[in-house]
């Protein structure tokens, strides 16, 4: 277990040590949530890089990881515990048959931690060898308001209530990161625990220096071009603009079928990598492709003669 940064700079470096290329201010809040025992919420677009922070921390912390991944209808039993019916059924037929308990001591027995099932919150607040973990509640923005509420226990004091065996507390609370995609607005009740942070789409600097370290095999004007590609798609009115997954997942893509530079056909029959609705894709291909394709060569060679005067 690695002992948690002692600076802005050093959480940069954490950071980088698990090739997440963060800005200043994510590094400072993200800081500020570590050295102050805050849960940090993220909120931003889809594939913005924000449940990767999360996977990061851990494995650059040496924590255990615990995902709670958020949906419509999550309820306690999913997310913090639930009993083990069949195995209490089991216990009490045979302990029927045996005849050497009373109704009161079954009743305890049964309700006992060994017939306890964890779910990640509750995994959570345990104690871990390997120190408080990070707990990762992913896009809470899918679940309902009644779940939202349930969780200010949680994030207030660390600890959940379990009506047959008490309350349960972290020994030491866990390092929370809390995601959203803005689907819907969480309560101002849940984001005053947390400290906040947008993650915004990268800029073409950062978006490029993502994909020198996350796909280094891709060639280096390739990945001039595939960052320039999806900036300029950023632009355009899409149903849904790609993240900073799917300009990885194009990178791998186009280096896969041994690209070495964007041309009008491979992005054409790529764009299934980089766009999910048939719709945007059908505005892209063909033409619209090729002249945005232009407009980058022609950026590129213009900033090329410029650096060679």
């Amino acid at each position: 277990m690695a002992a948690l940064p002692t600076s802005v700079d050093a959480t940069q470096q954490l950071l980088s040590d698990g090739r997440y290329v963060a800005d200043r201010s994510l590094s400072t809040v993200l800081y500020l949530s570590l050295s102050l025992g805050r849960p940090l919420f993220l909120e931003g677009e889809a594939g913005t890089g924000k449940t990767e922070i999360a996977k990061v921390l851990a494995e650059t912390l040496g924590r255990s990881l615990v995902r709670l991944q958020c949906y419509e209808g999550l309820d306690v039993a999913s997310a913090v515990y639930e009993w083990n019916y069949a195995r209490q059924m089991v216990e009490i037929r045979m302990s029927e048959a045996a005849g050497d308990r009373d109704r009161e001591q079954l009743s305890a027995d049964i309700f006992s931690e060994q017939f306890l099932i964890e779910r990640p919150i509750l995994k959570a607040l345990r104690e871990d060898v390997n120190g408080p973990p990070v707990l990762l509640i992913d896009e809470l923005d899918r679940t309902d308001e009644p779940f939202e509420a349930f969780l200010l226990e949680v994030l207030s004091d660390f600890q959940v209530t379990i009506p047959e065996l008490g309350t349960v507390k972290a020994p030491k609370p866990p390092i929370v990161v809390i995601t959203s995609n803005r689907t819907r607005e969480i309560h101002d009740a849940l984001k005053r625990r947390c400290y906040y942070h947008w993650v915004d789409y990268p800029t073409y600097e950062r978006e490029l220096e993502i994909l020198r370290v996350k796909a280094p095999n891709a060639a280096d004007e390739l990945s001039q071009q595939v960052v320039r590609f999806v900036q300029k798609l950023r632009e355009i009115d899409l149903f849904k603009v790609p993240g900073v997954a799917e300009t990885l997942d194009w990178a791998d893509a186009l280096t896969q079928l041994d690209k070495v530079a964007l041309e009008p056909q491979a992005i054409d029959d790529t764009l299934g990598v980089l766009l999910k609705y048939q719709d945007d894709i059908a505005k892209i291909e063909g033409s619209e492709a090729r002249q945005i394709l232009d407009q980058i060569k022609q950026e590129m060679h213009t900033e090329a003669a410029r650096r060679s005067l």
